[in-house]
């Protein structure tokens, strides 16, 4: 059995993907409902606790995907940070066993990547497709250029996240300290961000691309994040393929 069939059934008998499925596809539906109705639940709220009456602008279709986005962007990349750790952290026993058949680390890795990479994707289209047909169902039409870029980049920042864990599981020893250390370094880059034109450049700027493309902005916008999120996880991945090289068992 080669190692690329093996993954695939490590994916599917595991069932992680259903996580990534289920929170992609919930929140896909949720997204635009919420949108939709927000002025509506606002009103009921504020009838029950006596205060003021809030009344926000009639939704657009824009704000359908926005809402999708913002919820299923955090704990998307959670779930992807635990499914891609769970493929890439071995127990020693496991560990000797590959090392000692396989002789190519780039060879052992790349499944991995790949796999998690592609059934995150996936993933996310399942959640994009669900919350484009709610959006165009209860908001109005979307623009399909924007939507297919938007798409493009989200999943380079997802390739992005799976690298940033494949770098850290080279030295982490264990699932949990590898996601912790993951989402350390992933949610310290909306912080840098803060700091005038760094935020352009950051991966983390691909994450709500599309939300922003639906609206006003032109995918030359997000260039420079492209560039950086690009050679970032080409550099991330030549130091995971370094650091489980180099690693003692």
């Amino acid at each position: 059995m080669n190692l690329w069939r093996l993954e695939w059934l490590r994916i599917l008998r595991t069932k992680r993907w259903i996580a990534l499925f289920g929170v992609y596809v919930f929140f896909g539906f949720l997204g635009p409902l919420s949108a939709k109705y927000l002025n509506e639940l606002l009103a009921r709220s504020a009838e029950l606790q006596g205060g003021p009456e809030i009344n926000l602008p009639p939704p657009t279709p824009a704000d359908g995907i926005a809402q999708f986005i913002s919820n299923a962007s955090q704990l998307g990349i959670l779930v992807v940070a635990i499914v891609a750790a769970g493929a890439f952290v071995m127990k020693p026993e496991v560990a000797v066993f590959f090392r000692s058949r396989v002789q190519s680390t780039v060879r052992l890795l790349a499944p991995r990547y790949v796999m998690a990479v592609a059934v995150s994707s996936v993933a996310f289209l399942a959640g994009v497709a669900a919350a484009w047909y709610e959006t165009v169902v209860l908001l109005g039409d979307l623009p399909a250029g924007a939507m297919l870029v938007g798409i493009g980049f989200e999943v380079l920042a997802l390739a992005f996240v799976v690298a940033v864990v494949a770098a850290v599981s080279s030295r982490a020893r264990t699932t949990l300290a590898t996601v912790l250390i993951s989402l350390v370094a992933l949610l310290l880059l909306p912080l840098i961000g803060l700091i005038r034109g760094v935020g352009d450049w950051l991966p983390t700027r691909l994450i709500a691309a599309m939300n922003d493309l639906v609206r006003e902005a032109t995918a030359g916008d997000f260039t420079k994040a492209v560039v950086v999120t690009v050679a970032a996880t080409i550099g991330l991945l030549w130091l995971a393929v370094w650091g489980h090289r180099t690693r003692e068992i």
